[in-house]
């Protein structure tokens, strides 16, 4: 059985999860025949720790995986995939309101020129929560842990999963937007211009 690795920008233990979710999922239509194993990389985004718009997001996810390939290139990896996830917020103007969602964002690539991006989908944030983190800066993952009256939240449910009551949590999110992501490359006669 082959076995194809998949480069994967980070080690947090959601992100990761949610990556063997999708890969089970998703493996069999990649190559039937191979066995995934997961390469956790701890990699920069060359983002802020709270991207603070979905181009910023998407630009954090893409970071990453321009990261890893660069990285595989240099010590001559044999990876084949490449994962990087980011989440951050996207900030909505509304008549005379603002809107602040959550989302995650993945951006894969098969080690070429081709890639492609995927979204998880959003949930508005708070206002009380989201003056802490867009008007005073606050890292969503501490600012959570204080609105929820956690620790550690990043690393368990997450945001996701406060706010939506544990109906979806950071894992289901990041799992979703890697599906996502990796549609074209599932679908490839239907994204020939890719």
């Amino acid at each position: 059985m082959e076995k194809i690795f998949v480069a994967v920008g980070s080690t947090r233990r959601p992100k990761l999860n949610a990556v063997r979710e999708a890969l089970a999922i998703i493996g069999p239509k990649l190559d039937g025949s191979a066995q995934f194993e997961i390469v956790p990389l701890d990699v920069p985004s060359g983002v802020g720790h709270t991207p603070l718009s979905r181009g910023e997001t998407m630009a954090g996810a893409r970071g990453r995986v321009e990261e890893m390939v660069r990285i595989g290139a240099q010590t001559n990896q044999p990876w084949k995939y490449f994962v990087g996830l980011e989440g951050g917020l996207d900030i909505v103007k509304e008549e005379n309101r603002r809107l602040v969602f959550l989302e995650n964002w993945v951006y894969v690539a098969d080690g070429s020129e081709r890639g492609a991006y995927g979204q998880s989908g959003a949930v508005s944030l708070p206002e009380p929560l989201a003056k802490r983190v867009v008007d005073e800066r606050i890292e969503l993952s501490r600012a959570i842990d204080e609105f929820a009256g956690g620790s550690g939240i990043r690393d368990s449910h997450g945001a996701w999963g406060v706010l939506t009551c544990g109906l979806i949590t950071r894992q289901d999110a990041f799992r979703t937007a890697i599906i996502n992501a990796f549609a074209p490359l599932l679908n490839k006669q239907l994204y020939r211009s890719l």
